[in-house]
């Protein structure tokens, strides 16, 4: 028998869901049958499936040690990767600027893997202190595409940021460069995006085809660049929206562009988020605020 003691990061899950992340290489009917046949007990009594854990809640496990994970040790990469450019950081989140040509996820030098490493070192991240959770992304943005992301150090805030990106009460806008002059100074374009698997790229047209989904970008000229805000938020939105009405963004061959020079990259940065909370509750004192690329 071995006993779990829940954490914060643990608390508002069902403890169904909590048993597969803790025994992610298990199959469900398991986890269930362990359930049903009483040999898991929620601060010593038999739990319902949906019984949801609080903190400090006691889990005692009558399972074979065979079936309990090992130790997550830490990879060197997460030891040794290079220190994320940070613009913000609390108790809750972190806003770093990813460079261009790092991915997200993918990767041991990818922006996830440079954050756990930052956050490992300050003591604020180890794995054998945690049962399910890891510091996660609150969203992506493309590999050759420089800026803002959002990046959750607990369950609460990834659950509340991820909660609050799908309803638009976190607004993105992009600074860009594209070939040509704009006619407008401002304006929106407006229509329908599709994936195209063959080529791994978005298709933007005027109307809807079956598949397709809406899409909004605003835009307006400022100074030597264009300020381009998602009202939607779809793959490659931007790139395919400008492109679409001739004027590829600089750099961006995937999309009609002029090569950039000899680079891989295009001329696109998620440059600023604007936190615009309808409810705020427990991260009130970030409502209103607007952080921006240096």
């Amino acid at each position: 028998m071995k006993q779990l003691t829940v954490n914060s990061n643990d608390a508002g899950q069902r403890i169904d869901k909590f048993l597969m992340k803790y025994f992610r290489s298990l199959p469900g009917g398991m986890i269930y049958k362990w359930l049903r046949k009483k040999r898991i007990r929620l601060n010593g009594v038999h739990p319902k499936n949906d019984a949801f854990l609080r903190e400090g809640d006691v889990l005692e496990l009558y399972i074979n040690d065979e079936f309990f994970p090992e130790m997550r040790e830490i990879p060197e990469y997460i030891k040794t990767a290079p220190k994320p450019d940070i613009v913000y950081e609390d108790k809750n989140i972190i806003i770093v600027n990813k460079p261009s040509g790092v991915c997200a996820h993918d990767g041991a030098d990818s922006l996830i893997n440079r954050i756990l490493s930052y956050l490992y070192g300050k003591g604020e991240y180890d794995p054998g202190r945690e049962h399910t959770f890891t510091p996660a992304l609150c969203h992506r943005i493309d590999r050759n595409t420089s800026g803002l992301v959002i990046a959750a150090k607990n369950a609460a805030a990834l659950r509340f940021f991820n909660e609050k990106i799908r309803l638009r009460e976190i607004r993105k806008v992009y600074f860009l460069r594209v070939e040509g002059e704009l006619e407008e100074d401002s304006g929106v374009i407006e229509g329908y995006i599709s994936k195209d698997y063959t080529q791994n790229k978005v298709v933007f047209s005027k109307t809807g085809t079956p598949g397709s989904k809406h899409a909004v970008t605003s835009f307006r000229k400022v100074k030597d660049h264009v300020e381009a805000e998602l009202i939607t938020g779809r793959t490659h939105q931007i790139r395919a929206s400008f492109a679409y009405i001739g004027h590829p963004i600089c750099g961006d061959v995937k999309y009609g562009a002029r090569k950039n020079g000899g680079k891989s990259y295009q001329q696109l940065c998620a440059g600023r988020l604007i936190f615009d909370f309808c409810d705020r509750g427990e991260f009130e004192y970030l409502n209103g605020k607007i952080f921006e690329v240096r």
